[in-house]
């Protein structure tokens, strides 16, 4: 296939402004896609992304159009994958870049636009919705000239649900986006921009040929693994899966190697042939820094090897979250796993159970904190257990979070109360049309991960929009809170929380426990504390067994008698007696900050 018949783009947006449904369109419009098989959300493979309505995993399909061969990338637009669409705008020369005509620019549109320049791309502005009764395409095309830069006139209008401009859309594609680079004569460099593992076929990569020809009768190396392996299969998704003998520079297809090792076929990896290898690899993708950790633990301990398999797979298929082994006395052995945000935590569990049928108990999330220690070295705690004594910590500092707010004016009060409350700083505020004011916050990373997006969304009824990226640590007043049951510490229940909110923490836990945690035959204490000072407690009061039923009338110090004896025992049975935490309880009581 020659360069110049080649286009490579993505679709880029904030969320639900309408790219799965612009790719379904383009899908028919190409007749990619026989009409009795047509789909909503045709690219979108995993039940959970069909349930939840949104795109988790980039998705790529070459479709033709004329005489050119356009390959499409359909993007996320949540922020927490926000390193899906990093990675697929590396796959391409150009990018659409959707703007629902009835709400405007958000938060996720700028922070996709900025990516899309920082790749030198292409970038082609649309309006969709334009079949809204609340559409305002006007106003919307100046708000993006005014905020982007981009020329009003050069923006497009349609409707991806009814189809209206979409093949115009693809002509400005086709006018407006750069061939690929490539040279058809070079030693062979490919990128490796995502791979899934198949349980019959082992690792399936997607490719992205920038110099030479991918054959399929070729032996080939991956350059940062070291690794040697034998084509078996190379071919391109149109959408479905078809075989190709050799794709050229610019073409973007799937690879099979019969590939077993996962550690091998990593995103960013380079693939060049084994007999004439490529001098240096490309650049790749730099590693994105995980923002929220917590502990998964199997429900059944003897699962654990399961889950290890089942980490090491998804880890090929989503290169974003990190995990080690770490043990609780509480929970047994499990895994400390990074996250890039609270939803991309809750879908890696969805997926770890639905798709490896595993049952898991998710730890309470938490940051990386720095202590800085009384003998000068830094300790970073990623796991409230491993903060050090309060006595040799000098100070803790917090991540913090550079945070753009997009809201109506008339939500500008709330939104600023709002972000007050989590201990957020204003840096700028700026109006950019009469109606729409952009809050920029310096806030801690602790306060955004739980439940700030809820409660933004509720505040505005679901009008302002969030972005965020990592900003520097900040030195503030933290504490760690432990819970303690019957006087023994449950580090699972344990958080590091700012002293002016530690109290109200501890009371709420304890009062939470105290439902959830079975009567024993002894009275059982459930107390929260901050290094060796009690700040909050609760009693689940004993179950008490009537010895006196079976004494009718008669003297008083027989009655007396058993009391005492029954006391006596009480008092050896907690002595001795440990309190089983009923998982349910775990759970629900983990789920306290939700």
């Amino acid at each position: 296939m020659p360069t110049e018949r080649i286009r490579n783009f993505s679709i880029i947006s904030h969320v639900d402004h309408g790219k799965s449904t612009l790719s379904d369109r383009i899908l028919e419009l190409t007749g990619a896609v026989d009409p009795r098989l047509m789909r909503e959300q045709y690219l979108d493979s995993m039940d959970i992304e069909r349930e939840r309505g949104i795109t988790i995993k980039a998705q790529n399909v070459r479709v033709r159009y004329g005489d050119h061969v356009l390959h499409l990338i359909d993007t996320p637009g949540h922020v927490d994958f926000a390193y899906e669409v990093s990675r697929s705008l590396a796959a391409c020369e150009g990018a659409v870049l959707l703007v629902d005509a009835s709400q405007g620019i958000q938060a996720q549109t700028l922070a996709n636009c900025y990516q899309a320049i920082e790749h030198d791309l292409e970038i082609v502005a649309v309006l969709n919705k334009i079949d809204l009764p609340a559409a305002d395409p006007d106003r919307c095309a100046k708000e993006i000239e005014q905020v982007l830069g981009l020329p009003a006139e050069g923006i497009l209008r349609i409707s991806a649900k009814t189809g209206e401009g979409v093949a115009e859309l693809l002509d400005a594609v086709v006018e407006r986006v750069p061939p690929p680079a490539g040279d058809r004569d070079a030693p062979l460099r490919a990128l490796i921009f995502d791979s899934a593992y198949d349980q019959y076929r082992g690792v399936v990569s997607s490719v992205r040929v920038v110099d030479g020809t991918l054959a399929s009768s070729a032996r080939l190396r991956f350059m940062q693994a070291g690794a040697v392996h034998d084509v078996e299969e190379i071919g391109v998704r149109t959408p479905e899966p078809k075989r190709a003998e050799r794709l050229g520079p610019g073409e973007v297809g799937y690879l099979i190697a019969g590939i077993k090792d996962v550690g091998e076929a990593r995103s960013g990896e380079t693939v060049t042939t084994a007999v004439n290898p490529a001098p240096e690899p490309l650049a790749g993708y730099r590693d994105p820094r995980p923002m929220v950790f917590c502990g998964l633990y199997p429900v059944d301990g003897d699962e654990l090897p399961e889950l290890r398999d089942a980490l090491d797979k998804l880890k090929l298929n989503d290169a974003s979250f990190t995990y080690e082994p770490e043990s609780s006395r509480a929970l047994g052995t499990g895994f400390r796993c990074g996250f890039l945000g609270l939803l991309h935590m809750e879908i890696v569990r969805e997926r770890l159970e639905r798709e490896f049928d595993l049952s898991l108990i998710a730890t309470a999330p938490s940051v990386e904190y720095r202590a800085f220690l009384t003998d000068g070295t830094v300790v970073a705690v990623d796991n409230p257990t491993d903060l050090p004594d309060q006595s040799r910590i000098e100070h803790v500092d917090e991540p913090m979070l550079m945070a753009t707010i997009l809201t109506p004016s008339e939500y500008t009060g709330t939104v600023m109360d709002l972000c007050q409350a989590r201990r957020g700083e204003m840096r700028r505020m700026e109006y950019l049309s009469p109606e729409r004011v952009e809050l920029m916050y310096s806030i801690p990373l602790a306060e955004v991960v739980v439940d700030f997006f809820d409660q933004l969304k509720s505040r505005t009824k679901g009008y302002a929009s969030l972005d965020y990226e990592p900003a520097e640590y900040a030195t503030a007043p933290l504490v760690r809170v432990d819970v303690l049951i019957n006087h023994e510490t449950v580090d699972a229940f344990s958080t590091i929380v700012h002293r002016s909110q530690a109290e109200a923490y501890g009371r709420r836990m304890t009062e939470k426990l105290r439902e959830l945690i079975p009567r024993q035959l002894f009275n059982v204490p459930i107390q929260a504390a901050i290094g060796g000072r009690v700040v909050a407690r609760e009693t689940v009061k004993a179950r008490r067994k009537d010895v006196l039923a079976k004494c009718y009338g008669g003297d008083i110090t027989r009655k007396r008698k058993l009391l005492e004896r029954q006391k006596e025992g009480k008092k050896r049975m907690k002595s001795i007696g440990r309190v089983e935490v009923p998982q349910e309880a775990f759970i629900a009581a983990l789920r306290l900050g939700e």
